[in-house]
């Protein structure tokens, strides 16, 4: 994650080299040198991102290189909006006249601004090399090391651990039967950690059928860091007892060694836990075509894997229990018949154990985890206790460690550009049925999608649309409703304990702060508070005030019992790159003029019950990609200056009339045509007429 934020600083400051140039005369150097090194500590995080659990030194250096980098494009956006302060009108032209022959106070501020952060960087660099990071099979057991081995799995499966799967098992059964004569047919099983993959699989392993059906059958663990090694050790050690000096063998010679005992078998081999598709593509040269119907089964969190093994083969996606089948797993763990009557069960605990239950998502090592911890509770009031502290301690008792472990796991293993992709999902409340289009145009103002990404016809959208594809390949999202189509994602949501997993990520690194007020209707911005702040109301009066002068994202939103808001000046927050008001009550809101500060905004969408103007100063906002306008009712106009069709950068125009998006009366305006929005991508809910009688809906 940490490599993501310096990288979005490097960014910065490279766009500020090659737009701001002639502004920069005397603090150039310095400011290329702070991009030097940067760049070098980026490099340090590719090796520390996953390594820094093991040591708390590391964790608070890292910590220490994302505050700097954080700080460092902070100062980038501030001397743009001096730049911008100092171009305005008469009095700009001969600033940047004179500033050809001084030094304005701006840059010596940027100049000394940029040398402390240097100087942060370089200390810390000096003492890396006292931080050594260990490698494989070096240093401390760290919890992922540790998470491997209670994960670390074998063919044994207990019965009463598998629910609601006779389809499913009905499913696997009938692909691995099948006689087909082709090299390496692949029966993938693919979920989020925790779904079930692996006792699915163990289950379709013990069947007799199975056994009956295959000459020869083997399971083997693979894990984030596969030792391919290792594995067809395994493997041989299962089809055949190897003599002991096997083991002595290099990894070509046991491959050809599993290779010429396979090819004339029949045979099923499951590789559990495959992360990658490079550790297939080490390992497959180990298994022949074999005799007709031989199969490999993987079970992996991620689709894209399991769809590059074979195409010919749709993989088996598990979904998550329903109510019912969570909760008669939860009994199975929770109220072993040696401990407790079933019908006390029933009686005194089952509201309260299905409360819990419901906490848990359908995620059966979730059920199984909070089942283990409840059978040790045998009174009505620890079950309460356990019930009132249940979110508080998923993350820090050891006795929901499993359950956090699994979750983290995934999320180490992302590509740091989607790190923040998907942190940012738990900026939603709760269940939240998210927009696709929505987020991708979130995560570009974000600056999540670079403008470097576009190439070759492909567009930051696109690149964004990839990113969504990867998530929910990787289960960390799930798909909502399908389009018209029934081929594009239209929604999506996060399961319960990611979503968790995110905020409690975010607040670590200093990245999201989710606020829902409930008797205090008062907020209070201060500049300790991270970056990115969502709030949830659940009163009738919301307040925020104060400043917070780093702060980029204020995310607000929609309750029907919120009726009113206060938000301080615009200047309080200059460096705002996001802004999301939704559910304000106005008959007629007429949009401050101070909104024209906020210099830095790429994404402003707005939302009431009644009429919404917007001023003639958003024409100031040259750096906005989406403006978004809705009111909840039919009867309701949207005002806007038609100073808005000059901004260039301005991508997506949404103007929604309606009392939801499904009924939408759209918004009448006269729209010039000829040099304006050149990067449009949407324009949407929008009739598009010239006549005279449209001029009423347009201010300036």
């Amino acid at each position: 994650m940490e490599e993501a934020i310096v990288s979005f600083a490097i960014e910065r400051i490279s766009g500020l080299l090659i737009h701001e140039a002639v502004f920069l005369s005397g603090v150039r150097d310095e400011v290329e040198r702070l991009q030097a090194e940067l760049k070098r500590m980026q490099s340090f995080l590719k090796d520390a991102d996953r390594k820094q659990e093991q040591d708390e030194r590391l964790r608070n250096r890292v910590a220490e290189i994302r505050d700097l980098a954080y700080d460092a494009e902070d100062v980038i956006d501030s001397f743009i909006l001096d730049q911008v302060a100092h171009q305005g009108g008469f009095q700009g032209i001969i600033e940047r006249f004179t500033c050809f022959f001084t030094k304005p106070y701006h840059l010596h501020k940027i100049g000394d601004q940029v040398k402390a952060i240097q100087t942060k960087l370089e200390d810390i660099s000096k003492s890396l090399p006292a931080y050594e990071i260990p490698g494989e099979g070096q240093g401390s057991c760290s919890s992922s090391m540790m998470q491997q081995r209670l994960r670390r799995t074998y063919s044994y499966v207990e019965e009463e651990d598998v629910v609601s799967l006779e389809g499913i098992t009905r499913n696997v059964l009938a692909q691995l039967m099948t006689e087909e004569d082709r090299l390496h047919v692949v029966v993938s099983l693919v979920g989020m950690g925790g779904i079930g993959k692996t006792t699915l699989a163990k289950k379709v392993y013990n069947h007799n059928d199975v056994k009956q059906h295959f000459d020869c059958c083997a399971w083997a663990f693979i894990s984030q860091k596969c030792s391919p090694r290792e594995v067809l050790l395994d493997v041989l050690a299962k089809v055949h007892s190897p003599p002991k000096e096997e083991r002595e063998l290099r990894e070509n010679e046991l491959q050809k060694r599993l290779f010429n005992f396979l090819k004339e078998k029949k045979y099923l081999v499951v590789l559990d836990d495959i992360w990658r598709s490079e550790d297939w593509d080490i390992l497959k040269p180990a298994f022949p075509r074999g005799k007709k119907g031989s199969k490999i089964m993987f079970t992996t969190r991620n689709k894209n894997v399991a769809l590059a093994a074979d195409r010919r083969n749709s993989p088996i996606e598990l979904p998550f229990l329903s109510d019912d089948d969570s909760w008669r797993l939860f009994k199975r763990k929770a109220f072993p018949t040696d401990t407790m009557e079933s019908d006390a069960c029933s009686k005194e605990f089952e509201m309260l154990g299905r409360l819990m239950v419901k906490k848990c998502g359908g995620l059966p090592l979730a059920i199984v985890v909070l089942g283990g911890l409840l059978a040790t509770k045998r009174s009505r009031a620890q079950w309460e206790m356990v019930q009132r502290s249940i979110h508080a301690h998923t993350k820090q008792d050891n006795q929901y460690g499993a359950v956090n472990g699994i979750l983290v796991l995934s999320y180490n293993d992302l590509p740091y550009r989607l790190k923040p992709c998907f942190l940012y999902l738990g900026h939603y409340p709760e269940d939240w049925e998210i927009s696709k289009k929505e987020l991708i145009r979130l995560w570009i103002a974000e600056g999540f999608i670079s403008p470097s990404m576009e190439s070759g016809g492909i567009l930051m959208e696109d690149v964004a649309e990839q990113f969504l594809g990867e998530l929910i390949n990787r289960c960390l999202l799930q798909v909502g409703k399908m389009d018209d189509t029934g081929i594009c994602v239209k929604t999506c949501r996060i399961h319960d304990l990611l979503r968790d997993l995110c905020i409690d990520k975010g607040r670590e690194e200093n990245f999201l702060e989710i606020i829902q007020p409930s008797l205090i209707s008062h907020f209070t911005l201060s500049a300790c508070m991270q970056r990115r702040i969502a709030i949830h109301p659940s009163k009738r009066y919301v307040s925020v005030e104060e400043e917070h002068q780093k702060l980029r994202s204020l995310l607000l939103f929609h309750n029907e019992e919120l009726i009113e808001l206060h938000i301080s000046l615009c200047t309080n927050f200059k460096l705002l790159r996001v802004l999301n008001l939704v559910g304000i009550n106005f008959v007629k809101w007429r949009v401050s003029s101070e909104i024209g500060n906020l210099r830095h905004l790429r994404y402003l969408r707005l939302a009431c019950y009644g009429e919404i103007i917007l001023p003639r100063s958003v024409g100031k906002l040259k750096s906005l990609h989406t403006l978004h306008v809705q009111v909840k009712f039919g009867y309701g106009r949207i005002r806007i200056p038609n100073v808005v069709f000059k901004l260039e950068g301005l991508r997506h125009i949404l103007l929604f009339e309606g009392p939801h998006k499904d009924f939408v009366v759209g918004t009448l305006m006269r729209f010039p045509v000829r040099n304006v929005l050149k990067c449009i991508e949407t324009l949407k809910y929008i009739w598009i007429e010239d006549s005279p009688l449209m001029e009423e809906f347009i201010h300036g």
